[in-house]
């Protein structure tokens, strides 16, 4: 069971990322319309970073010390190109083409992963 955690583990966690934002973007498109709602995005560079530094193990229990003090759960909140009136920042066309490019990245992952097992299954079987 460690060779499966070992080959699928980080395309394992980028899928469960993928997958949060796209529900952080569902919610902001949920909301398009409730005042002072604010829009909010996972910036993917800031988790992406902070798994990799769960990866690295430190000789020292001070290394990396600033790092591990303060997590990055990669939430942001959106600025928007125009206010509007009732405190909403959420622009429905922006958070439409986010969902969208963030669908088809899931769907990437996914193929990916469905490739590198298709793979596995041909070792396996002496293919």
């Amino acid at each position: 069971m460690d060779l499966l955690s070992t080959a699928f583990g980080f395309q394992e966690k980028v899928l469960n990322l993928q997958s949060k934002r796209l529900q952080i973007l569902a919610s902001n498109i949920a909301n398009a319309d409730t005042p002072n709602f604010k829009s909010q995005e996972l910036d993917f560079k800031a988790v992406l970073k902070e798994l990799e530094v769960d990866r690295i193990s430190a000789t020292h229990e001070k290394h990396y010390g600033g790092l591990m003090d303060m997590p990055d759960d990669g939430m942001r909140y959106r600025v928007p190109f125009n206010s509007s009136f009732d405190g909403n920042t959420v622009e429905l066309n922006v958070e439409q083409a986010q969902y969208g490019k963030a669908a088809a990245d899931f769907q990437t992952t996914l193929n990916f992963l469905e490739n590198r097992i298709s793979g596995i299954r041909k070792a396996l079987r002496g293919d």
